[in-house]
């Protein structure tokens, strides 16, 4: 008998929520077979078993949120029924983890608990919350219409199913174990929405970044005037299905050129000391629904602008199709937020811990500047730098700054 403990998916990852088991109890297991979906501080992914035989105990419930290291079923071989005990050697018994982790959490002992849902092998996704008012007002979960991560059922649907006039819903209303509906406010009725696990990461590590690394921003606009001209005759001379790096791409790859002439800046304060990374990995934010999710494009120092640009469209249609996995957003020395598409000016960005800096960028408008003594127009675009000042400090921070800018200026350094 092998226990399965859930595994450390992302190197920020504590705890994990089972989403929803892909096998039942006494169905056949092989290496490689999707196990169990999991959702992480990152994402959601169906997790891929490294060991073999019968699925004999399922012992983490659907929507139940476990420690790292807690185990969440047991697989052992055909002949053996659950919680027997087979003759066999010791091995047998040795806890199966699915993934490596860093550092070792003591497993947890939870009470094993049959997986919520109907029977052959159909199961309902929920959050705890949503389960235990689905009980209380006496609600079929396969009635309702999750809203939440991967069709998740959680707390709002299952009180919009209750306000919406359902009939078993009413009737725990009238009991002592419904919950009364809010009161009326100078605010009007007050909602509650739950978070997801990602929400919850978001806000905690912001506030934290905020709270503990001293933040200090530096602003300065660039000239787009050639890289504009640049790219509209890209544009004009491409095949109409291959790949036109965009503004953002350019920003990624000058970003990443001046990192690696800045160490600094490409590195973190950790533990009362330095920590400076020989990769240049830079984080592209995305926006996805209700979180903000930072994908990684490795060694983007080394890649060309077409190379960049086909990774980063690949990153955001699986960030925003709910198809990225953990390794795709791990491993970021910088981060680079963009919301210029959305008309904004400038902006201040929270940097993303532990790294030393984040760069925000505006969208490129068209204004009247003078220029040996004549009043003309440019293409300009601002650029806002946050920084840690643990590490990065006031000059060296400019200096980085402007590198980036002089890069941008002239683009045809950016094919070097």
């Amino acid at each position: 008998m092998a226990d399965v403990v859930m595994p450390r998916l992302s190197d920020s990852m504590e705890e994990g929520t089972i989403l929803q088991w892909l096998k039942a109890i006494g169905d056949e297991v092989a290496v490689g077979d999707e196990l169990v979906e999991i959702e992480t501080d990152k994402a959601n992914m169906a997790y891929e078993a490294d060991v073999a035989g019968t699925l004999t105990e399922i012992v983490a419930a659907e929507g139940e949120t476990l420690p790292i290291g807690a185990v969440i079923a047991r697989v052992g071989d055909s002949n053996e029924g659950s919680g027997a005990s087979a003759a066999g050697p010791v091995a047998a018994d040795t806890p199966t983890v699915l993934a490596a982790g860093r550092g070792s959490a003591p497993r947890g002992s939870p009470t094993a608990t049959p997986p919520a849902g109907g029977g052959n092998g159909h199961r309902i996704k929920a959050s705890p919350l949503a389960r235990r008012i689905a009980e209380e007002r006496q609600l079929d979960l396969s009635q309702l219409h999750g809203s939440g991560p991967g069709g998740r059922i959680i707390k709002a649907d299952v009180e919009g199913a209750s306000s919406a006039g359902d009939a078993v819903a009413e009737t725990a209303a009238a009991g002592p174990a419904a919950e009364a509906p809010s009161p009326e406010t100078a605010k009007g009725q007050v909602s509650y929405e739950e978070l997801s696990k990602t929400q919850q990461v978001i806000a905690r590590r912001m506030a934290e970044s905020k709270a503990t690394a001293p933040h200090f921003y530096l602003r300065a606009s660039v000239d787009m005037g050639q890289a504009v001209e640049g790219r509209r005759k890209l544009k004009a001379l491409a095949a109409e299905d291959s790949v036109v790096p965009s503004f953002n791409d350019m920003v990624v790859k000058a970003c990443a050129l001046a990192l690696r002439e800045h160490p600094r800046a490409n590195g973190a304060y950790r533990d009362g000391r330095f920590e400076l990374y020989s990769r240049v990995n830079v984080g592209v934010a995305v926006a996805a629904k209700d979180a903000l999710v930072v994908p990684t494009v490795f060694d983007a120092d080394r890649k060309g602008l077409r190379q960049i640009a086909s990774e980063s469209r690949g990153l955001a249609q699986r960030v925003r199709g709910g198809q990225i996995t953990p390794p795709e957003l791990s491993g970021a020395t910088f981060t680079v937020s963009n919301l210029g598409m959305y008309g904004i000016d400038g902006f201040s960005a929270v940097i993303n811990p532990p790294q030393a800096a984040i760069l925000a960028v505006g969208a490129i408008e068209e204004r009247p500047v003078v220029r040996d003594g004549e009043v003309t127009t440019a293409h300009l675009m601002q650029l806002d730098l946050a920084c840690d000042h643990r590490i990065l400090y006031g000059a060296p921070a400019a200096e980085f700054l402007a590198r980036i800018r002089a890069l941008l200026e002239e683009p045809l350094s950016l094919a070097l």
